[in-house]
């Protein structure tokens, strides 16, 4: 519902022609279920969201989805990853894309300048990129 209103907000009061959608964590998984309910999103990025599991329906996207993960996320294991592969490969009809980031964890793309580790810093702005691009395309 309080997507619903903020949408319809957007449209009739700042003339929103297409809308997008990101979300971080607990965010990524609202991002994963609002591709599944709300028609009208142009396009959605979920960040390390924890893969939504009470549902059957939860590979029939209707909306142009991106999903990153880190490879060593504590809350995410690469199994339910190459799951959620496999089963949108099998069902989805509408555009999506899988990333994981090697040797980045739960969180990496919020970290700020001075708690990125050297190594690390290159992926994070290579998801933060590819985030911004993902929603260009699309939005």
């Amino acid at each position: 519902r309080e997507a619903d209103a903020v949408l319809k907000y957007l449209k009739e009061q700042c003339g929103a022609k297409k809308t997008g959608v990101v979300g971080f964590s607990w965010g990524g998984m609202a991002v994963h279920h609002l591709m599944l309910k709300n028609p009208q999103l142009a396009a959605g990025v979920s960040l390390y969201g924890r893969i939504i599991r009470d549902s059957e329906e939860r590979y029939n996207l209707l909306n142009p989805t991106f999903f990153i993960f880190g490879e060593k996320d504590h809350t995410i294991s690469f199994d339910q990853v190459t799951l959620l592969d496999e089963k949108l490969k099998q069902y989805c009809k509408v555009a999506y894309k899988i990333k994981v980031y090697p040797g980045q964890v739960h969180g990496f793309a919020q970290l700020k300048p001075e708690d990125m580790k050297p190594d690390d810093k290159p992926y994070i702005e290579e998801a933060r990129k590819d985030m911004i691009d993902w929603i260009k395309m699309f939005v």
